[in-house]
Order: C-alpha cells, then structure tokens, then sequence
C-alpha cells in the first residue's frame, strides 16, 4: 500500500497539488520540445533524405501515437496507479521488473537532462570559444551552477515550478514555428529533389530510417509526462486527453522542422552543422540574425524542458519510494509537496553524468543515444502491460478486460517499441546494463527495509541477465569496442 508522504522534519506533508488539463498538456509539450528539436535537421541529414525521413515520421508518429493511446487507456482502466511508466510494469510484472522501470525511466532523464546544458553551451560556444562544443571545463562548471539553481528553485515548491513550466512552454514554441515559416518562405524545390533520396554516404533506405530511429525517441520522450504526473491530476481523465493533446501538438511540428530543412541545404552540408543545427539552417535561409533568433530560443525552449523532465524525473523515485520499491529517504516531501531527496538524487546523477560524458567524443550525441535506450525497457513494459489488460481479466481493471481496440494499439505499441531495441543495437543496450545491475542496489536495501526475501526465483534469473548485460558491457568498454 501506498503511505503519505513526510516531510523534512518528520511531519505530514500537505495535501496533493493539483493540476488542471492545461497545465498536464504543458507538461507533456513542456517535455517533449527541448533539446531534440533543435538537433533535427543535423541528425536526420547524417542518416537519410527526404524519402527515408518521411517513412522514418511515419513510423515514429505511428507507433509512438500508440504509446500515447497506451497511456490514455491505462490511465482510466487502472486509475489506482500512479506515476504510469513505474506503475504499470510493477503491475504487469512483478516488483523487481517494475523496479527497473523505475530505475530505467528516471536514469534516462538525468541521462537526457545532461543533453540539455551540453547543447545549451554549445549555443554559446559559436560566440564564447572556451565553452566548445559544450564539454570544455568551463562549460562544465557553468552547467554545474545552472543544474543546482534549478535544483533550488524547484526545491520551493511544485506549483511555482510548474506555473514557469506553462510560461516557458508557449514562449519556446514561438521560434520553432516562425523557424518552419521563414525555411518555407525561403524553400528551394531543387535542393529538396537533390535530397530526396539521400546522399552519397547513405545506406540502403531500410538502414536510413533504422539510423533515425534513436533521434525519433529522444524527441518524443515526455509523451508519458502527464502519466508520471498523475496523482496531481484535477481529473484522472484529464491524464489520457493531455497525453494525446501533447503528442499531436508537437509531432506535426518536428516532421516540419525536419523536412523543410531539406529545401535550404544540401543534406551532407546540414550534417556538417555544428549543433545545434536549426540555427545554421536558418542562418543559410536569412541570415546571421537567423542563428542568434534560433539560440535564443533553444535557451528558453531547453531550460523549459529541463524544468520538466527534472520535475519527473523526482516524481518517479518518490512514488516508488511510497509502494517501498525504492528505499524509503526517498518518500520524503517538504512542507512544498517537493520530494527533497528524490530531486537530490536526480541532481546528483545528472551532475555525475554530465562529468562523465565531457570526456565524449560527441558528448552530445552519446547522450542523447543513451537516453533513448534506457527509456525504451520502460516503454515496452508499459506497452507489453496493455496487452496483457487486453487478454486476461482482472477485478483491478475499470470496466474489465480491455476492448479489442486497446489490444490491436498495445500489440502495435509493443512491437514498435521491440523494433526500437534492434535500431538501437547492442552498445547502448550494453551500457543501460551497466547502469541498470548496480542499480539493484536499492532494490536491496528496500527489501531489507521491509524485512523481506531479497528476490524471488523468477527474479533472480532477471537479476542474472542484467549482471551478464553488465559484464559484457564493461568488457566492451575496456578493449574499446564501445567508446564514450
């Protein structure tokens, strides 16, 4: 059973925030547009043309439109959970997998909020050479400093932060669509024809969408954010409507910024850019003023997303601190809502990690690589449990088993995110487990916290396969096969 929240000191925390279907939209926009968007035009034209990035939105739009009817009908088919990626595969499938979601979701935020600082001082670093491309010593300690004052401000409370969160999310969208407005005024057919089938570095057109497939997740991660946010919802259905008002706000306009960056530049000139690419785009459109008009607007649109994922990313450790799945520090609130600890411990990853990544040979993108693969265990788990909802009955179900419908989109959702594994390839398969066995961890003093049996035999064949993932990763590592 889930237990009330403590604060600091001990107390009772103060009721729930709660949040209306506005702001639970803003938070999935909110969530969604950050980084990624701004890294479209380079990362597509490293991989495919015209023709491969088409089918790729295809794809992506499809399947991820599944997920987000996933989480639409678990939301109301089982309104008893909460924090809906953690929740549903503790529900699906045991505690210990349940665990890995947990741990899985919440590394690849700190993972991608590194993404964000590193793409922030990148931007700066086209006028401030010291910064780099973002993984300088100076570029470092500057994102250290932004990462803690975040850390401070939404120490104060969930309704403060959440109410920039709505700001910030209008005020981001404004330079991404005048971006998608200026490169049509200025689109050149020719050059769009030259690209539609790619370049001379492209693959068959199978391998140009696979190669996509990782930058396609990046950006879509967030579509969940009114799930994992569900315990403040004003209305639990408002969790299903926002979810899919978030995804087809933003997915109309990634594809646009993607495919109109097609008509300005030849596609192995956009991969050339220096990221973050939509403003070289622009700047070859109209102009020096088009770079400093799209970095300002990253700025604003990435510490936006940030202020988000950071949110989620403490929200998830303490709700699965409440169900004792994670050591019980973490249930901890203040006097705010905010759950201290749980917001600690996301800070302190996402500063270990943005150290560890400056010593990338593209720090941006093996972050953003890794964030999409350690999402993706979540993801299936979430989606394999609406299968399951849809086949069996179950007295927990609202209005029990799942209709036919709901099956057909958790099957899609399921093999879509199964596909997404084989895209991504072993290596960063290899490096979650990496991050996932010593995880294990705090599953272990959760259990002995409880006085329980640490695992169960089904779950220590789990644990053995995240330990040999581990194993081989770190093997990888060594001799090289896998670089950071």
């Amino acid at each position: 059973m889930s237990q009330a929240a403590t604060t600091d000191d001990g107390g009772q925390a103060p009721p729930t925030a709660k949040l209306p279907l506005f702001t639970l939209t803003a938070m999935v926009v909110g969530s969604m547009v950050g980084a990624g968007v701004f890294s479209l035009p380079g990362r597509f034209a490293e991989e495919t043309g015209v023709a491969g990035a088409l089918i790729a939105w295809t794809v992506a739009g499809t399947g991820m439109l599944t997920l987000a009817f996933v989480f639409q009908s678990l939301a109301v088919r089982r309104p008893d959970l909460d924090a809906g990626v953690y929740a549903y595969a503790k529900a699906g499938f045991g505690e210990y997998l349940g665990f890995f979601s947990a741990f899985g979701y919440w590394a690849s935020t700190c993972v991608g909020n590194v993404t964000y600082w590193v793409l922030i001082m990148s931007t700066v670093g086209s006028v401030w050479p010291e910064l780099g491309d973002g993984d300088t010593a100076l570029a470092v300690v500057l994102s250290s400093a932004g990462l803690w004052a975040f850390f401070w401000m939404i120490r104060r409370g969930v309704r403060e932060a959440t109410a920039i969160n709505r700001i910030v999310t209008v005020a981001k969208l404004v330079p991404i669509v005048i971006f998608v407005l200026l490169a049509l005024v200025c689109f050149r057919p020719s050059v769009f024809a030259d690209n539609f089938g790619g370049a001379d570095y492209s693959g068959s057109l199978f391998s140009q969408v696979r190669g996509t497939m990782l930058a396609t997740v990046f950006v879509f991660l967030g579509v969940e954010g009114a799930s994992v946010y569900s315990r403040h919802a004003e209305r639990r259905s408002d969790v299903g409507r926002a979810t899919v008002l978030g995804f087809l706000s933003v997915f109309a306009v990634f594809a646009s910024v993607t495919i109109v960056s097609y008509g300005i530049m030849p596609m192995a000139e956009i991969a050339e850019l220096r990221q973050p690419s939509m403003a070289g785009v622009l700047e070859e459109a109209v102009g020096t003023w088009g770079r400093v008009f799209v970095s300002v607007g990253l700025i604003v649109s990435v510490l936006g997303a940030y202020l988000a994922w950071t949110l989620m990313a403490a929200e998830v450790l303490f709700v699965a601190a409440k169900d004792d799945d994670m050591p019980r520090f973490l249930r901890r609130a203040n006097a705010a809502d905010v759950p201290v600890p749980a917001l600690l411990m996301t800070s302190l990853l996402t500063q270990a990690v943005l150290i560890v990544t400056s010593f990338s040979d593209d720090a941006f993108d093996f972050a953003l690589n890794l964030t999409s693969a350690l999402s993706l265990i979540p993801y299936l788990l979430a989606a394999a449990f609406a299968v399951r909802i849809g086949v069996r009955d179950d007295p927990r179900t609202e209005g029990g088993r799942g209709s036919p419908r709901e099956l057909a989109v958790g099957v899609v959702a399921t093999l879509y995110t199964a596909f997404l594994l084989y895209a991504a390839g072993l290596k960063y398969l290899l490096v979650s487990f990496v991050l996932y066995a010593p995880a294990t961890a705090l599953f272990v003093m959760a259990r002995r916290e409880q006085g329980r049996r640490l695992f169960s035999p089904a779950e220590l064949v789990v644990l053995g396969v995240s330990v040999a993932g581990a194993v081989l990763g770190v093997v990888a590592l060594a001799v090289g096969w896998i670089s950071l």
